[in-house]
């Protein structure tokens, strides 16, 4: 009997050993692991540049859309209350001008305070008279909130292509 005990621990041992080196194999060596950031890495440098450069053409046909949306509702505005003054805020879509009177006042013309805002977050400024269209333009300055620029800064007009 007590034979039988010994053999069992030789058994379970050389189990534990066995099982031992067989997960050995199954790990990563730290070689691998760094080539794998590498690669990662080299993928990340080349792609992203790409991806960044759509959120910004993404947001430049966000804003083409909004303006062409206020200059609808500019067009309402001046149906109702006549053209606004020259120098006059975008905010007139909002906000009752000081010349409308209370009660021909049909506003506000678009749904929030943020529908004034490029995707920028800098506000659509109102032109009268237009440089690009008859009566008015909507613009957005573009990212850098400047007249003129490239990319994602250029400056983005109601009508314009």
């Amino acid at each position: 009997m007590m034979t039988q005990g010994v053999f069992d621990m030789t058994r379970t041992s050389a189990r534990g050993r066995a099982g031992h080196r067989g997960t050995r194999g199954r790990g990563f060596t730290i070689i691998e692991v760094i080539v794998i950031v590498v690669i990662l890495g080299v993928i990340a440098a080349v792609i992203a540049p790409r991806l960044l450069s759509r959120v910004g053409q993404s947001k430049q046909a966000v804003a083409a859309s909004n303006a062409a949306s206020l200059s609808t509702a500019m067009k309402l505005f001046a149906a109702d209350n006549g053209m606004p003054e020259a120098g006059s805020s975008i905010r007139v879509l909002w906000e009752r001008p000081s010349n409308v009177e209370e009660a021909a006042w049909r506003g506000p013309y678009v749904d929030s305070t943020d529908a004034l805002l490029d995707p920028w977050g800098n506000e659509f400024q109102l032109v009268i008279p237009g440089q690009w269209n008859v009566d008015f333009d909507i613009v957005s300055r573009g990212k850098d909130g400047q007249d003129g620029g490239d990319g994602e800064n250029a400056d983005i007009v109601n009508g314009k292509k």
